[in-house]
């Protein structure tokens, strides 16, 4: 049995921080796991000058809620539903996917959640496992799963490399001649013709 898996931001719906930190004009938000791989390191990053600013979950969901989905994305990401299961392995939070979960149909994913006061300031995190997209793969393989992972970042390429097929999609140009073993698309038919493929 095969099944596919996912990554959420920058292959089917845009850099939720991207976003946030155009919305709030603070251009240290635009870091993401394309620039920084060391996710800890990131997301503690990210906490710090949340604090400074005085921006808390509400603010966050409040962009996130605004977020459209990448054009075609729904399409796609219907389609191979009909043809094979599909996991979606994003490092983000619980609080952040829920409303963009609910414009893909309510798809599963697999991700993170956030350590949150009671006034909505955003004080830590909690990540499912160690390198959970990697870690989750080598899972899925161990109950008989033949794993087709695709992603755009620095956190996809373990379980990219780990699986049977792997695409970088609209990944950076650094990360494409990094990896250039991977192959790398930037159109959902050329993405949904691999993965058929390779099933």
């Amino acid at each position: 049995m095969n099944i596919v898996c996912l990554d959420m931001e920058g292959v089917l719906v845009p850099e939720i921080w991207i976003a946030f930190a155009e919305e709030t004009g603070i251009p240290e938000l635009k870091l993401t796991t394309r620039d920084e791989p060391d996710y800890d390191k990131l997301m503690n990053y990210r906490i710090k000058i949340l604090k400074e600013h005085n921006l808390g979950l509400k603010e966050i969901q409040e962009v996130n809620s605004k977020i459209d989905l990448m054009p075609g994305a729904k399409e796609f990401l219907d389609e191979l539903r009909t043809i094979t299961q599909v996991i979606i392995l994003s490092d983000t939070f619980e609080q952040f996917a829920a409303p963009l979960m609910k414009k893909l149909d309510w798809p599963t994913i697999f991700c993170n959640s956030l350590e949150v006061a009671e006034n909505g300031e955003i004080t830590g995190f909690k990540m499912r496992c160690p390198k959970s997209k990697l870690t989750t793969v080598k899972a899925l393989q161990s109950c008989g799963f033949e794993t087709i992972a695709s992603g755009d970042s620095f956190n996809d390429l373990g379980m990219i490399q780990a699986s049977k097929a792997g695409f970088l999609f609209k990944s950076t140009e650094a990360i494409k001649r990094d990896y250039p073993d991977i192959p790398a698309f930037e159109e959902y038919d050329e993405l949904l013709d691999a993965i058929k493929k390779a099933l």
